[in-house]
């Protein structure tokens, strides 16, 4: 049974530059592709948001850059708050799935890893298993496949 779940990620830039938004958002969607194996047509829609002091370019346009053009997208500010993260670029995605909640795997990277200190502790303790992977030559282990704890 296909189900819709939320697929959240997060990351930052260094500057406000088109160059830096799009080559972020795609480092982040492309890591929310391979954890969550996402193919555009199960993409109902996504919502990618950034804190106002990003304005050189919409997240979404990295979206269809990697060939996301009939998925429906939507880009806009964080509300501002005092101490929040700055040149911080967030995405919810709405996904088609058959995967159950805690078998989504949410992407929080750069300095975006201190919005949820819990998920960006599991995502290097995923990327620490896929690597020990390689170097052993196991087909793959995530932490479903290593009964580990999921994001």
């Amino acid at each position: 049974m296909m189900y819709c779940r939320g697929v959240r990620g997060a990351t930052t830039v260094e500057r406000d530059t088109a160059e830096d938004i799009l080559e972020a958002t795609r480092e982040m969607l492309q890591e929310l592709i391979a954890r969550n194996e996402i193919e555009a047509d199960n993409v109902a829609s996504a919502i990618f948001t950034t804190t106002p002091d990003l304005q050189a370019e919409f997240p979404a346009v990295a979206a269809r850059q990697l060939g996301w053009r009939d998925v429906a997208l939507l880009c806009g500010h964080e509300m501002t708050r005092p101490g929040a993260l700055g040149r911080c670029i967030r995405v919810l995605i709405h996904l088609n799935t058959t995967r159950t909640a805690q078998q989504i795997q949410h992407i929080y990277l750069r300095e975006a890893t201190a919005l949820r200190p819990d998920r960006a502790t599991m995502t290097v303790a995923a990327d620490t298993l896929a690597s020990e992977a390689d170097a052993n030559g196991a087909a793959e282990a995530t932490p479903a496949a290593t009964g580990g704890s999921r994001p």
